[in-house]
């Protein structure tokens, strides 16, 4: 590789140098050479420089890590994208902490015109996985990347999901492209490198830790559109993209799940706090983001959730009878109060029952 190739690589592995302060040296010199040529004086000038990280600048001198980051990039096809390189993601230029170098090993576009991110829970219920699954194989004819962080739960969930469908998918990840982590997930990752890939702000060099998680989330916030988020608890990563997205002013989006569900309160949170829109179809994704409207689906509201055998008996009963009080339906159901609520809760999420007043319900003709 190139001499400024080695003094880029360089830049990002001064430690009192962080991605703010470098892209500083670069607009004031253009150039990562010309940063390490530059007067002790004139890089204290530099603001956010001063003398101390001027010292740091001067007195770098750990060639052999550097020379051992441009080896593993060259022997493992890891495409290195300096900040200052026009196929550097645009989206994530603007954003103010955006990486200085993003490592790229893959065939996707970090420019593709349609860019979505989808996070979650890594426990997801079955209901969660279904709608990431239904959601991203109703785009598959809308040329849309879909971004994850390849952790357990909705994460894998999205990019083998993406991978059926068709749709390129990229994979951002909290640590160097030397390793994998989970583990498990090696043969996903293998298979994104094909119709995707693997992106990354570290270098092979970089421990893995949990503080590198936020910096990873940043990452899949600021190269897409818009972050779409299915289930979520109170607290964790997925909250912290959506924060992340909404203060470099990207679209958020959230489904709403199940009232009292664990797995749906984060989700409920973003939506009554005005922190994201509510969004139950992927018709809905699309037309928040004034995307190609899909055509309409004559399933429509089977793509939320397939009846079971409860649901079945509580719309039968409905159907049979204009409206139903609650202990009727109990009644004839023969099933538990808390199973006919829960039930009653799912339905009405779902707008095939509404309740009236007097604990009384009836069936929505559709």
């Amino acid at each position: 590789m190139c001499e400024e190739i080695f003094n880029q690589v360089a830049l990002t592995l001064i430690p009192q140098i962080g991605d703010v302060v470098a892209k500083e040296l670069l607009a004031h010199f253009g150039n990562a050479a010309d940063i390490f040529s530059a007067k002790r004086r004139t890089l204290e000038r530099i603001p956010g420089v001063g003398e101390y990280r001027a010292n740091a600048i001067k007195n770098f001198c750990d060639h052999h890590t550097v020379e051992k980051e441009i080896v593993f990039m060259e022997q493992h096809h890891v495409a290195p994208i300096f900040y200052t390189a026009a196929s550097y993601p645009e989206r994530l230029r603007h954003c103010y902490d955006s990486p200085v170098m993003l490592y790229n090993k893959g065939a996707a576009t970090l420019q593709a015109s349609k860019m979505l991110g989808i996070v979650g829970t890594r426990q997801p219920t079955a209901y969660g996985i279904q709608l990431c699954e239904q959601f991203i194989d109703a785009f598959k004819d809308e040329d849309i990347t879909i971004v994850s962080g390849l952790a357990y739960g909705i994460d894998i969930t999205a990019h083998r999901a993406a991978l059926r469908a068709g749709l390129p998918t990229i994979g951002v990840l909290a640590h160097g492209l030397h390793t994998l982590y989970p583990a498990a997930h090696h043969y996903t990752a293998q298979q994104m490198q094909q119709q995707g890939g693997l992106l990354t702000d570290f270098p092979s060099s970089a421990p893995l830790n949990k503080q590198n998680f936020p910096r990873r989330n940043r990452i899949v916030a600021g190269i897409c559109d818009a972050i779409l988020v299915i289930e979520s608890g109170v607290k964790g990563g997925s909250l912290i993209t959506a924060d992340i997205a909404a203060s470099y002013n990207r679209d958020v989006m959230a489904i709403p799940g199940r009232i009292g569900d664990p797995g749906s309160a984060g989700c409920l949170e973003l939506i009554k706090q005005n922190k994201a829109s509510l969004v139950t179809s992927p018709q809905d994704v699309l037309e928040t983001l004034n995307w190609r409207p899909l055509a309409p689906q004559p399933v429509q509201q089977s793509l939320f959730y397939q009846l079971d055998s409860d649901e079945q008996v509580i719309l039968k009963l409905l159907a049979e009878h204009k409206a139903l009080h609650l202990d009727e339906i109990l009644h004839r159901s023969a099933l538990s109060r808390p199973r006919v609520s829960e039930k009653l809760m799912q339905l009405e999420m779902m707008a095939k029952l509404r309740p009236l007043p007097g604990n009384t319900y009836e069936l929505i003709n559709t």
